[in-house]
């Protein structure tokens, strides 16, 4: 008897759905706040066909849940990123293009891997879907309908990172692109007003993956980190993308402004960072705080048998921009991901951050929420509850809020066992207590990546 083995990504919560859905009047347990008014809008990966091959989870195409609140009532609803490849594959109804863990395409039609499917930004008065090697994509809200790649007026000749940063006392959007041919490293600054100021090239030694960066107040912080690219070692039986564990870690600091005669760079032991929580200046140093793991094999190759890889846990860098000195240090020792802190006081030092919680399961789940208090050294933990497992946090600042954490915690959370979603709404101040509102979604919400809040102000164009 033979047994084929189910891809997990492709199961359980993880399987895509495909119905596009508007639900109004949502039932709520709790109460939403009035003064909460706004929209949690969720990206993932949500393939519209069944793949070509093996499926890896950052194949799917770009889905968008949101919960729209407003006056106390909530109503949801869920649309595709209409790309380049989902239109294709629409068109021919069927997946047309291989994905991450497939051999190189030969038949492949000539249009953009652009899915869409991994974050979120608002910016220059627009929510922008970004992926990581593509333009970003214009979402108009609160329909969540695609209006289409927005290069910048055709400024932007640089693939365009995931996780961009917005300086939210100048209105500045940093962005950097990464590639694996020459130059390997872009990076780009895109005014208030949204419009592409520069793009440099930033020299690095071969072309690697780096998923995220960090901004200060004055610098922009990239990490070079040694899971490499290297078509050479095919020829060797070796794959292509490969941790390698005896290849430092090099962090480049970059005043914001500047080009690569400018930067400074620092080594520490190999490790791989997916998400950084927060980077700040003081005095001569620049502290990065960054989800680290040991090593890791995310795309299912890893150079060293490593039984601590994969496994992220919230760490501190102090680097001297005086005398070149580095400090590493472990800050939890429990797993965690998708770390977040009140964006409205991103690049400056921050008193909390917040972090989802590994699950101990062989797929990345996370089974409840950390909230870091970094002045005094202590953390909080909320668990979802047995066979509830949620999705990055993000943090909502309550309207006219003086203090740092006053204001909401937001994910979506989905029951395993009832295989029902809702949207959790946490008092930031008050993780541990009950929740404010649980807002039950209609149908289930895959498991998928990162989030944002559309502020009111924002939704209405001000």
């Amino acid at each position: 008897m033979t047994t084929t083995a189910v891809n997990p990504y492709l199961d359980g919560n993880f399987a895509p759905i495909s119905a596009e859905i508007t639900a109004e009047n949502l039932q709520v347990i709790g109460e939403l706040p009035p003064e909460l008014s706004g929209m949690f809008v969720r990206n993932g990966p949500n393939p519209q066909y069944s793949p070509i091959g093996q499926y890896h989870w950052f194949d799917g195409d770009g889905m968008l849940h949101g919960v729209r609140i407003s006056g106390g009532k909530a109503v949801y609803r869920n649309r595709y990123v209409q790309t380049q490849k989902w239109e294709t594959e629409h068109e021919a109804g069927k997946a047309v293009l291989t994905g991450l863990l497939e051999p190189p395409q030969t038949d492949a039609p000539p249009i953009s891997r652009n899915t869409a499917n991994t974050a979120l930004v608002w910016h220059g008065g627009q929510l922008l879907a970004v992926w990581e090697a593509g333009a970003p994509h214009t979402i108009q809200v609160p329909e969540l309908k695609t209006i289409g790649e927005h290069t910048y007026n055709g400024k932007l000749v640089s693939p365009f990172t995931a996780h961009p940063k917005v300086d939210p006392i100048t209105g500045e959007m940093v962005f950097f692109g990464y590639s694996f041919t020459p130059p390997y490293l872009q990076y780009g600054i895109v005014s208030a007003t949204g419009e592409l100021l520069f793009t440099v090239p930033i020299e690095i030694p071969e072309p690697v993956m780096m998923h995220d960066f960090a901004i200060t107040e004055d610098y922009t912080i990239f990490m070079d980190l040694p899971l490499t690219f290297n078509p050479a070692r095919i020829q060797q039986g070796k794959p292509m993308i490969m941790f390698e564990c005896d290849r430092p870690s090099r962090f480049g600091i970059l005043p914001r402004h500047g080009d690569n005669s400018k930067i400074q760079w620092f080594e520490s032991p190999a490790c791989y960072v997916f998400h950084t929580l927060n980077a700040y200046q003081q005095g001569d140093e620049v502290v990065l705080i960054a989800c680290r793991m040991s090593s890791t094999s995310v795309l299912g190759v890893n150079g060293v048998d490593d039984p601590d890889g994969n496994i992220p846990r919230l760490h501190q860098w102090r680097f001297n921009l005086k005398t070149g000195a580095v400090s590493e240090s472990r800050l939890d020792d429990t797993a965690g991901e998708f770390p977040r802190v009140n964006e409205n006081f991103l690049g400056r030092q921050t008193r909390y951050g917040y972090v989802n919680k590994s699950a101990p399961t062989p797929v990345p789940l996370f089974d409840g929420v950390i909230k870091y208090d970094f002045d005094h050294g202590t953390s909080q933990i909320r668990e979802f509850g047995q066979g509830r497992y949620g999705g990055e946090s993000i943090f909502a600042p309550r309207p006219h809020a003086t203090a740092e954490d006053d204001g909401w915690l937001m994910t979506f959370v989905h029951d395993e066992t009832a295989n029902t979603s809702e949207l959790l709404v946490m008092n930031a101040q008050d993780i541990t207590g009950e929740p404010v509102a649980r807002v039950l979604i209609p149908q289930r919400v895959p498991y998928g990546f990162h989030a944002a809040w559309v502020t009111e102000k924002q939704l209405q164009g001000f």
